[in-house]
């Protein structure tokens, strides 16, 4: 008899080989008990195909997106469907922020979310005191809907600041006129004005693509092998923040046994960070022929393509542009496959992201072996940034030198620069390598009215903070900045001035990493959390606070922790001053 088939007196069948001890009557099956009726909503919803684990975090975003919460009764059923547990359902959506978990017995949450950043850009900028006052106005009844609002970290929409999102769609320079607006009337889901794949052919675009899919294997090898001299011997390095040079691990990956994948992290979180936004939004193709070259130059089998989920709009254009390079037949046997983030910071570590893209919680991997060696679904797998595939098709055809010459003495190649703070025009500035905030800020229009230049971030969040004595230091990888204990990152550059006191700056970035913090490791954790408590402090003790940032560095596991502690230890060194001023005002 199986074991779930009871007699019709409803008593279990008597128990084999025990003598001596009764057991009483089952009660009901444990566990969650699945509706029926929630099973198939479910199942129509995702319609009739075959469910893969790594496709979770997907299944996810559209329930989520079709009634704006995850329920229990939901998620049992998505767990039956799949065939897992509702615990690791339920572990994986509660790691993201965009994933709202509703228990039973619980409100939903309202129907509208309105987010509206408080990271460091959008505070400058009164993104915290807009949070606030539209609360306030909420709670004395002053706004008449179903809707909530919430503070976010960084959108990606710096040079608008301050920032908000209705649903996931982006409104800058927000104001309460202009959420009151989008709250009556809805916010404009405007397709981007971007370069399709007509007019992208139409300047060349995908040559490369072209005489490579019709080579002979001999000729294919023959080209491969030049393509990939060139780009080895040009200067570009991974420019997410990393900057590892892009030819040497292009070569590395490819010297794995196949087959090989390729994940590109579109998932810029850095506080202070738009550029790749930019080039998903005017130029996507230029992007994406640099994953089909690397898919003839590592023999890439597929690729996965993890964008922000905060910016739908290049989600919807890359859909449509995928499916017409599809039909085009410039893939070849390449798959590629459009993957979204979920609201966690620590997914553009690529390892992190490695562990979204399989349907996980974004946790970081210890190394070795790394992901090159052992990456998605243990396979060799390249992981490159927006901006360095968009360099990829250039280099090729104009050549290395051409590449190399572009920068300043000791600096070769482009970068392009995120620029937001206090200056009169923030956005991107795209230069020669090695440019200093001294000529970034002049590219921006000079300082913002009434303000004077005091210091800078030159890496985003994580990469420190510099005082304007040090204005002309070129901002690249290594060099007088990694002297300085500071790194240019991902080319964040927020601009201070003299309204902004330093320790509340630092604060407001520790707080972004405490909220950020994945939670695998006690030092980052902990650290990060117990950072911001001494910080918020009526006396900072600065002494432990040290001897934190060395904890936190030396043994958190990845670059979250290790470098989450640089803007407090760059004001303990270049503003001591600004600690006691932030104490004073409370």
């Amino acid at each position: 008899m199986p074991e779930s088939v009871f007699p019709e007196d409803g008593t279990p069948p008597p128990e084999q080989g025990r003598q001596g001890k009764k057991r009483g009557p089952k009660g009901k099956p444990k566990g969650r008990m699945v509706q029926p009726e929630a099973r198939a909503t479910i199942a129509a919803l995702l319609g009739a195909v075959p469910l893969r684990r790594d496709r979770l975090i997907e299944y996810l975003h559209i329930i989520q997106d079709a009634y704006g919460h995850l329920s229990a009764t939901h998620l049992a059923g998505l767990a039956d469907l799949m065939k897992l547990p509702m615990a690791e359902i339920w572990e994986v959506a509660s790691f993201y922020d965009h994933f709202d978990l509703v228990s039973e017995g619980m409100a939903p949450p309202p129907t509208r979310t309105i987010r509206i950043c408080t990271s460091l850009s959008c505070m400058m900028q009164g993104g915290e005191a807009l949070l606030q006052k539209m609360q306030t106005m909420q709670s004395a009844g002053n706004i008449d809907a179903d809707v909530r609002f919430v503070p976010a970290p960084c959108l990606g929409a710096c040079d608008v600041a301050p920032a908000a999102a209705d649903g996931h769609h982006l409104v800058g320079y927000a104001n309460t006129d202009t959420l009151i607006r989008a709250i009556t009337t809805g916010t404009p889901h405007d397709e981007p004005e971007y370069i399709g794949l007509t007019a992208y052919r139409e300047t060349a675009g995908y040559a490369l693509i072209d005489a490579l899919n019709a080579a002979t294997p001999d000729t294919h090898a023959k080209m491969v092998s030049g393509l990939m001299s060139i780009l080895s011997d040009a200067t570009l390095k991974g420019l997410g923040g990393a900057g590892f040079p892009t030819g040497r691990k292009w070569s590395i990956v490819a010297g794995y046994n196949g087959p090989r994948l390729m994940a590109v992290n579109g998932d810029e979180g850095e506080p202070g960070t738009f550029k790749d936004r930019y080039y998903l939004s005017s130029d996507p193709h230029r992007v994406l022929e640099g994953v089909l070259l690397a898919s003839h130059m590592v023999g890439i089998s597929k690729c996965y393509l993890y964008i922000r989920d905060e910016y739908p709009e290049i989600i919807a254009l890359l859909t449509k542009e995928l499916a017409l390079l599809e039909e085009s037949g410039l893939l070849g046997g390449l798959e590629i496959e459009l993957r979204r983030g979920a609201g966690a910071y620590i997914c553009g570590e690529e390892s992190a992201m490695i562990e979204s893209i399989e349907g996980k919680r974004g946790l970081p991997r210890h190394r070795p072996p790394y992901v090159a060696e052992r990456g998605l679904f243990d396979r060799p797998t390249l992981v490159n940034n927006v901006e360095t595939l968009f360099w990829v098709r250039d280099i090729l055809e104009r050549g290395a030198d051409w590449y190399n010459d572009q920068g300043r003495e000791g600096h070769p190649g482009f970068r392009t620069y995120s620029v937001s703070g206090r200056v009169a025009q923030p956005g991107l500035v795209t230069t020669g390598a090695g440019a200093t905030v001294s000529e970034l800020i002049e590219a921006c229009g000079g300082m913002a009215d009434g303000h004077k230049f005091k210091g800078y971030l030159p890496g985003g969040a994580s990469g420190g903070i510099l005082p304007a004595h040090l204005a002309d230091v070129p901002l690249d990888f290594g060099g007088k900045l990694a002297e300085l204990g500071c790194f240019v990152g991902s080319h964040a550059i927020v601009v201070l001035s003299d309204k902004d006191n330093m320790w509340k700056v630092a604060t407001n970035l520790l707080q972004f990493f405490a909220h950020e913090s994945c939670g695998q490791c006690t030092p980052c954790r902990s650290g990060t959390e117990k950072a911001v408590s001494l910080m918020t402090s009526d006396t900072p003790d600065t002494a432990l606070l040290g001897e934190l940032a060395d904890t936190m560095a030396d043994a958190s596991i990845c670059g979250l922790g290790q470098a989450a502690s640089n803007p407090l230890i760059s004001v303990m060194t270049h503003f001591p001053g600004d600690i006691s001023d932030a104490a004073s005002e409370k």
